[in-house]
């Protein structure tokens, strides 16, 4: 079975795990499992309490086919759990990388996004880790997938998803259908002047 672990941290991003992590476990029926430090419970930024399924030292790569860096607060604190061997590791293994938001700091930090086609929430965002990428930085709205490494900024939950479904080898006429529908509630939406905004009525 297709196995995909996320990486969530206190204060994670709801919207960049919840889209991604019900599609691959009940539209592809993959196993997804979540990580956190030590394998204590995280409280997500909308206050969603999760208790992970193992410890990001417990990672076992050899049954892992994608790893996954979920954004949030602590990316940009000195308690972030540090990464780099983990991601080394995989990726050398094979192991699909993605990372969303500032889930992709602990790329740029491991230098997997040196020689890498990436995005993110911004080329300045990236800066301070140290990384020698910034020339092959995609300045996108929509996720991006190189090297086996599947990148995109917080706002791109939805071709986050889809390109971690193409990295596996998963994309198919099915996805393509899923995300029309997604789509669809942008292209539909009316400008604030063109709704048609009922007369209120006074009860007596």
């Amino acid at each position: 079975m297709t196995t995909l672990v996320t990486i969530l941290t206190e204060g994670f991003a709801d919207w960049e795990i919840g889209l991604l992590a019900a599609t691959a476990r009940a539209f592809y029926h993959l196993e997804v499992l979540h990580a956190a430090p030590d394998g204590r419970p995280v409280t997500s930024a909308g206050g969603l309490r999760v208790t992970p399924d193992l410890a990001i030292e417990d990672i076992d790569l050899g049954r892992t086919d994608a790893l996954v860096v979920i954004g949030g607060p602590i990316w940009r604190s000195k308690a972030a759990p540090a990464l780099a061997g983990l991601l080394k590791r995989a990726h050398a293994q094979g192991v699909l990388i993605g990372g969303i938001c500032d889930g992709t700091r602990p790329l740029a930090m491991s230098g997997l996004l040196d020689q890498t086609g990436h995005t993110g929430n911004s080329p300045e965002g990236l800066a301070d880790t140290g990384y020698a990428g910034r020339a092959s930085y995609w300045d996108v709205p929509h996720a991006v997938l190189d090297n086996r490494i599947v990148t995109a900024p917080g706002t791109a939950p939805v071709s986050f998803m889809a390109e971690i479904m193409e990295g596996l080898g998963l994309a198919d006429r099915n996805l393509d259908f899923y995300l029309g529908l997604l789509a669809a509630e942008h292209g539909e939406r009316l400008p604030p002047q063109s709704v048609a905004v009922p007369a209120l009525h006074a009860v007596s």
